[in-house]
């Protein structure tokens, strides 16, 4: 093409590209101070601007099986949508656009990203759809991603349109607790999964990324309701307080220990691993206190039950843990998980086993993804080979080691 037939061309592109780094630009201006019930008109508004119409923003409900409508102004409240099988939530489990034809235009469904995964997707319908509406559109997207995390610390919104059911007491202190459910960098992703997620009680789990270390824990509280979940809130919190103590694994559980003893008796407990992934060197090291065995996947099939010394629960007043070590291989994959995933009886019937989990996760692995589509997907599949009973709360979380950069 000659020099002449190009500039045209460019001009266009530029002009569009310009008209859509205002469009962003005055919606950044406009957030800061936007309070998180106007997000949706000014998003709406925007949108607008650039020829789109029909906005919804679906956000990801607490099982992790649909996206759900945020309900506001200027949005329209299609879906739910199932996670599994949808132009939707093939945007969210790939964290790319998905586009289908919608009348005379196509209808975009592009993922909200934020910094620890994707949220929800953003849909609208634009007449046409060109390359430089795709570079704007990703770019509002990811900003409407972290309008929804960053005002979510502060209304209730966001929350309750994740819920496809009425949520316990129990289960509303635990999901304040939670970190994101995923985090990926690229040298370590995580991802966990609560059951039952609108009843749990005593499971939860922690973590942090501090300079080259990941930091994990898991936990059970006995008992069930609300006594589990204050149980837990204090675990979790006396987890916190030691490892930003920058303490071991020896006297974190030394002091999770004396926090639950000390506040419930020698008579409560609370299970647990706590576990640190130098994800520089890939040397895992962790503490068990009365969890089963995590299990190490490589290349889709479980190589190992990570077994090594256990000590007492958390609240016994157990010696000092000796702790075990596992040198990681680039792609390794350890699953945390706990008791009540493996002990759950079909009526009449024998426990589900540690060997069922192990057969589960070598027929998913092949086809499992990435790290939270694989904790989804075995989540769902042990539900429903348990025949869809979860009596007791149940507990999945991996760790992808990636390799140092």
């Amino acid at each position: 093409m000659a020099r002449a037939e190009r500039e045209p061309h460019r001009g266009a592109a530029e002009r569009a590209e310009g008209v859509g780094e205002r469009l962003v630009d005055a919606l950044l201006e406009r957030a800061h101070e936007t309070p998180p019930q106007l997000i949706a008109p000014l998003l709406a508004e925007q949108v607008r601007l650039l020829g789109g119409r029909d906005v919804s923003i679906l956000l990801q409900d607490h099982e992790q099986l649909m996206l759900l409508p945020l309900p506001g102004p200027g949005l329209i409240t299609e879906g739910p949508h199932p996670i599994d099988g949808s132009p939707a939530g093939t945007a969210f489990l790939s964290a790319a656009s998905t586009e289908i034809p919608r009348g005379a235009g196509r209808r975009i469904f592009l993922p909200l990203l934020g910094g620890a995964g994707p949220v929800g997707v953003l849909a609208l319908t634009l007449d046409t759809v060109s390359g430089d509406d795709r570079r704007v559109l990703g770019r509002l997207a990811a900003l409407v991603a972290d309008l929804i995390a960053t005002k979510g610390g502060y209304t209730d919104q966001f929350s309750l349109a994740r819920r496809s059911s009425p949520m316990s007491t129990a289960a509303e202190i635990q999901w304040s607790l939670l970190p994101p459910l995923t985090m990926s960098t690229p040298e370590v992703e995580v991802a966990g999964i609560l059951e039952p997620a609108y009843e749990v009680a005593g499971d939860s789990f922690d973590y942090a990324l501090n300079e080259d270390v990941l930091h994990v824990a898991v936990i059970d509280a006995m008992g069930h309701g609300l006594d589990a979940a204050v149980m837990a809130t204090v675990a979790i919190g006396a987890y916190r307080h030691s490892r930003r103590a920058g303490v071991g694994l020896a006297e974190i559980y030394a002091f999770m220990d004396s926090a639950i003893a000390d506040q419930f008796g020698v008579e409560h407990f609370v299970t647990a691993h706590m576990m640190q992934l130098n994800v520089r060197s890939g040397l895992l090291q962790w503490v068990n206190a009365g969890h089963p065995a995590p299990l190490l996947i490589r290349h889709h099939d479980v190589v190992q039950q990570l077994k090594g010394p256990t000590t007492l629960p958390v609240g016994f007043g157990g010696e000092q843990p000796q702790i075990s070590e596992q040198s990681l291989r680039r792609g390794d994959r350890v699953l945390f998980f706990t008791d009540g995933l493996i002990e759950e009886h079909l009526s009449g019937g024998e426990q589900f086993g540690e060997q069922q989990l192990i057969d589960a996760v070598t027929r998913i692995g092949p086809t499992g993804g990435g790290v939270r589509t694989m904790v989804r997907t075995l989540s769902q599949t042990l539900k429903r080979e348990r025949g869809g009973i979860t009596s007791d709360d149940a507990t999945l979380f991996l760790v992808e080691w990636r390799g140092g950069t």
